[in-house]
């Protein structure tokens, strides 16, 4: 499902996630840490509101 809508698999979505990231930290100014809390802080919400969406959200999100 997420890949169809991301436009790939899960290597796509990897990479689109660290590229979300580069973005928070050029774009909002953020460091490192912050943009990866920021992730970390979007992935639980999305988790929490959506439970049925967890593993789709745990393949695309990876280690984050």
């Amino acid at each position: 499902m997420f890949g169809n809508m991301f436009g790939g698999g899960q290597e796509n979505m990897g990479s689109q996630v660290t590229e979300l990231i580069e973005r928070l930290k050029s774009e909002a100014n953020l460091s490192d840490e912050q943009a990866q809390q920021v992730m970390e802080t979007i992935k639980n919400y999305v988790v929490e509101k959506y439970p049925m969406l967890q593993g789709a959200v745990s393949s695309m999100f990876g280690g984050q």
